[in-house]
């Protein structure tokens, strides 16, 4: 099969319905404090969607190698076999520990694309830098600081560098990034959890008021972040980081050999790709799971790059 056959505008409300279904299965378990039966719950029935789809699916970015995780591990054969090869990219609840809290914007996604097109990432860090759309091409970079970075966005939006807001998950590694940032007088989105979703706020600036995403986190996160980015819009780099030789040698397994380098947007999806992302918890990029008098609503958002387009779904799926 090659990317002709591809049919990503068939394919896409399939994918939509998986998502759809992987937050349904956790809606039980948010505010309930555990993160494993939520988190197991959304692998369950993705599993069982993505096994439905006419699809010679592989997933290249799952939930761990095969000997860590008994389904949806990286390199499982997902699909009826029937139908065109596709890479998946998936995160059956991208925040785990934000469901179980009954914190904002936990989520699934999940992307498909034509088979070998997205980036075998390794599960290590991923130091990373997205911008949204409209900006030319590497206005800001992984060499610069932090603070050159928040100086060269606030000139090419022809604003001052006290109107920015960078959004950074809040972690201890960030504390000199964060306070490089406040030194520009930016201002910055701390989140706890869910980068991929942190990502995606940048692409849309206008409702989010956020400019620009930077720091590190998973890497496997990273290749989802630039298939959003590659169907709404913007600039995404990632470099991988390793802290061990057990590290260098999953990205070894990965097929990865240059470890110093720097991927764009376009080198981590070579191809053109759909994402779905329904809301578990209520976030800025889709609402959460709301239950009302005979039903359970969801809203997913449903992206082609092929054609940019982005849909808006309301589900829902009655509870008697």
């Amino acid at each position: 099969m090659t990317a002709a056959d591809f049919n990503d505008r068939m394919l896409s409300l399939g994918l939509a319905r998986v998502s759809e279904a992987a937050a349904l299965a956790c809606a039980d378990l948010i505010g309930r404090g555990d993160e494993k039966a939520a988190d197991q719950a959304a692998v369950n029935a993705m599993r069982e969607q993505l096994n439905m789809l006419s699809i010679k699916g592989v997933v290249v970015i799952g939930e761990g190698e095969r000997d860590e995780a008994p389904m949806l591990y990286i390199g499982e054969e997902v699909g009826t076999g029937d139908g065109p090869g596709v890479d998946i990219a998936l995160d059956p609840l991208e925040g785990t520990t934000l469901t179980a809290k009954a914190m904002p914007n936990a989520l699934t996604v999940i992307a498909m694309a034509p088979r070998g097109t997205l980036l075998h990432a390794p599960d290590v860090y991923m130091d990373k830098l997205a911008i949204g759309p409209g900006y030319p091409a590497d206005v800001v970079s992984l060499a610069m600081s932090p603070r050159e970075r928040v100086e060269a966005l606030a000139a090419a939006k022809g604003c001052k560098p006290s109107d920015i807001t960078v959004c950074i998950l809040e972690r201890p590694r960030h504390q000199e990034m964060i306070a490089d940032v406040r030194s520009t007088g930016a201002a910055i989105h701390l989140i706890t959890d869910g980068d991929v979703a942190g990502v995606m706020h940048c692409a849309e600036p206008e409702q989010t008021g956020i400019d620009m995403y930077m720091g590190s986190g998973g890497a496997p996160e990273g290749v989802l972040a630039a298939s959003a980015l590659k169907c709404m819009g913007g600039q995404i780099w990632g470099r991988l980081l390793f802290r061990n030789d057990d590290e260098k040698a999953r990205a070894a397994k990965a097929g990865i050999t240059d470890l110093d380098r720097v991927y764009s947007r376009d080198e981590m999806v070579t191809a053109d790709v759909i994402i779905a992302a329904t809301g578990v918890t209520d976030g800025s990029v889709v609402s959460g799971i709301k239950r009302r008098p005979g039903y359970v609503e969801t809203e997913t958002v449903l992206m082609r790059s092929k054609t940019g387009s982005l849909r808006r779904m309301i589900y829902r799926n009655p509870t008697r």
